[in-house]
């Protein structure tokens, strides 16, 4: 019988696979490709902190429990670890094989200790002693308690044998006992961890400190050689939920939580193969089996490398620089009350400038007719302008609201830091509410004009952070339509205050009316699909988890509705099956830019509707997360995000399609078919559009007014 639903943590792993497909394709640039490599073990670090170490809670509570693919815990780990020593010895294949000779090509070369020239020994030797070594503080392991190995940190470890004749003082404290003596070193994350070497000529040659230190750790054990060496780096467990009844002691509960991710259970661990013994013996301390291990070569993490971009040689081989243009309908140096009050205005980053939402913010701040701020923050960058400009206008009298979700995984230690800054400038901070995540984007600005108050509100697919807004790909809409704004502020009266759900008219909130609305628009597909007027729905989303909503949409191909699903990372849906799904068909992006927007179009016979969303159709969204659907209203608008949803549909260069197997194929060109990228499609367009827009002349108008 065909499986109903692929394995959550598998599928997502095949994500992982088709971001190292990107690496592996060598008509990308080399640090493209390198970055691609680097995604792929930071990917990895999260997956085994979060879903495989949630995976092993669940095998040692319920070791019988089947999921809906059909998996027990244990087949689920047996799997994982099958299919991510595979994608990882072939990361590491391409990077010691491909990568780096690549680089060498280029005159950007990496040299081992061994293979260093007698001025390249002498330097690391000298850089080693004054710079590094004061740095390092090696830990014993033969003490009754183990030393802590942080999660996520690199270590370098020494297996030592006592040299011949010198009596030292570990032989005393041990009374004289044999025991292996394997020492822990944490390689310091505050120095670069690429050493530029003295190089030939037209040459740059690096080393990496990791090496540097194990080649010269000796100087840390007088009285001892060095036997073998180790570097390695251990992930941790860290799923930990907080207590949500904590009330007032709720900020104290997440730092505890905090400390316990750097020692939880460790969940896996990656090390080279330069030490079968040192290797084993913290197997044995660590308590993990051999699926557990991941061995490489050479480089544990590859984005120690990416620092090579920094170089003249770097530069050379990475994408084309693609600029963010200003939005054409949005104005450089006046408020945008007046232009909001015609008609909404969609922003679509990274291919337009993030400016217009710090712009909108930071122009509410100064306002003097702006009465109030209302927004969420979920994950906000380092240094965010956003935060400074809340802080400005609650110093200038404005009443600033501000719902900052301190369970954002790991970003919940900066979160605190925003919370306690805002609140000393003055804002009103709610910290989310118990036992639900605040997941929404949304911002209202509260504005007194002509003797009444207009609400203008910014709602979007993506966090409050310019940085990742650089890197993402996301869409949000700035409005004063009146029904939604209404719905806006109901919705902060029911998040931070005590309030009863009212109905809302346009806005879908989870986890009350989002799925509920969902459900019944593919429904509503489902009756109103004939053979010669067939419905159509069109959703592109992070992942597809919630099994409601796939059942629906198997229910809808049954009856003849064409399902089209562009899917980034996780997809349980088993597309294709005769009889089952045979309208579905799934597609996947990875380009340079990460996908994030959630657009959702339903056919409606004839009366089509189209949603943006924070969303993704997955059981934590929808059931226990607070989110927002938001409708596109206006009609040039409308056609703008449906033309965007249709380009990724388009795309047969960096799209991949999933086959009824769980296999993940690229797209292929049809023969004379135009090539077609949909995100270069989508920087061109938005280039075009500024180029018109800067040859288009600027008309002031001058009124004439009596003296």
């Amino acid at each position: 019988m065909e499986p109903r639903f692929f394995n959550r943590e598998l599928s997502w792993i095949e994500f992982n696979a088709r971001v190292l497909h990107q690496g592996l394709r060598k008509e990308l640039p080399l640090m493209e490709r390198l970055q691609f490599l680097s995604i792929v073990t930071s990917n990895f670090d999260e997956f085994f902190q979060v879903r495989v170490a949630s995976v092993k809670r669940m095998m040692a509570d319920s070791p019988d429990a089947v999921d809906i693919s059909g998996l027990t815990p244990e087949m689920v780990l047996h799997q994982i670890s099958a299919r991510a020593h595979q994608v990882i010895r072939a990361q590491h294949d391409c990077l010691k094989n491909d990568i780096l000779p690549a680089l060498a090509a280029k005159n950007l070369v990496y040299v081992k200790p061994d293979d260093f020239s007698d001025q390249q020994n002498d330097y690391a030797q000298n850089l080693f002693r004054n710079e590094i070594f004061p740095l390092l503080t090696p830990l014993r392991t033969d003490t009754e308690i183990f030393p802590n190995i942080n999660n996520l940190a690199l270590y370098a470890a020494f297996l030592l044998k006592p040299i011949s004749g010198i009596r030292n003082a570990n032989q005393e404290l041990k009374g004289g006992e044999e025991s292996p003596r394997i020492s822990l070193v944490q390689i310091p994350s505050c120095i670069p961890q690429v050493v530029w070497l003295p190089s030939e000529k037209g040459k740059k040659q690096f080393a990496l400190t990791e090496e540097i230190i194990t080649q010269y750790g000796t100087q840390l054990f007088p009285g001892f050689a060095v036997d073998e060496t180790m570097i390695l780096k251990v992930a941790r467990d860290a799923d930990f939920a907080v207590d949500e009844e904590s009330g007032r002691n709720f900020i104290h509960e997440m730092e505890k939580i905090l400390v316990q991710r750097k020692s939880s259970f460790a969940v896996r661990m990656t090390c080279n193969s330069t030490s079968q013994t040192i290797m084993k013996f913290l197997m044995e301390k660590l308590e993990l089996k051999d699926e557990d291990v991941y061995l490489v070569e050479d480089l544990i993490d590859p984005s120690v490398l990416m620092e090579l971009r920094n170089t003249d040689e770097g530069a050379k081989m990475s994408f084309p620089e693609w600029k963010n243009f200003y939005p054409a309908d949005l104005p450089h140096d006046e408020p945008y009350w007046d232009i909001l009050k015609q008609h909404d205005v969609l922003l679509h980053v990274p291919y337009e400038s993030y400016d217009p939402v710090i712009k909108f913010i930071s122009d509410a701040a100064d306002d003097k007719d702006v009465l109030a701020i209302k927004m969420t923050l979920y994950r906000t960058g380092r240094d965010s302008p956003i935060i400074s400009a809340l802080e400005r206008a609650a110093r200038n009298g404005k009443q600033v609201i501000v719902l900052v979700e301190l369970k954002a995984r790991f970003d919940e230690e900066r979160n605190i830091a925003w919370a306690n800054e805002l609140e000393n400038a003055g804002v009103t901070v709610i910290y989310g509410l118990v036992n639900l995540k605040v997941h929404a984007k949304i911002l209202m600005v509260m504005r007194r004009e002509s003797d009444t108050i207009r609400r203008y509100a910014h709602l979007a697919t993506g966090n409050y952070n310019p940085k990742t807004a650089r890197l993402y790909s996301d869409l949000s809409l700035f409005t004063s339509n009146y029904e939604i704004v209404n719905d806006a502020t109901q919705f902060f009266n029911l998040v931070t205050g005590y309030s009863t759900l009212q109905n809302m008219k346009q806005l879908g909130m989870a986890p009350v009316t989002l799925k509920t609305r969902l459900l019944a628009m593919i429904q509503r597909e489902i009756d109103r699909s004939d053979p010669e007027h067939p419905g159509l729905i069109m959703a592109k989303m992070n992942s597809l988890t919630h099994q409601e909503v796939i059942e629906a949409l198997y229910k809808a191909s049954q009856a003849g509705v064409q399902v089209m699903l562009n899917i980034r990372g996780i997809c349980m849906l088993v597309p294709g099956v005769k009889g089952l799904s045979e309208n579905i068909k799934v597609v996947s992006i990875v380009d340079r830019y990460l996908e994030h927007s959630r657009i959702f179009y339903f056919q409606n016979s004839g009366s089509p509707e189209l949603y943006l969303s924070s969303a993704d159709w997955m059981s934590r969204n929808l059931d226990r997360r607070i989110e927002l659907m938001f409708p596109i209203l206006d009609r040039n608008v409308f056609k703008e995000v449906h033309g965007i949803l249709s380009t990724y549909f388009e795309d047969n260069t960096n799209a991949q399609y999933l086959s009824e197997n769980g296999i993940w194929q690229p797209v292929e060109r049809k023969k004379d078919e135009k090539e077609m990228r949909a995100q270069e499609i989508l920087y061109k367009k938005y280039r075009r559009r500024a180029e018109s827009s800067a040859k288009t002349p600027k008309i002031d108008f001058e009124v004439r007014r009596k003296n």
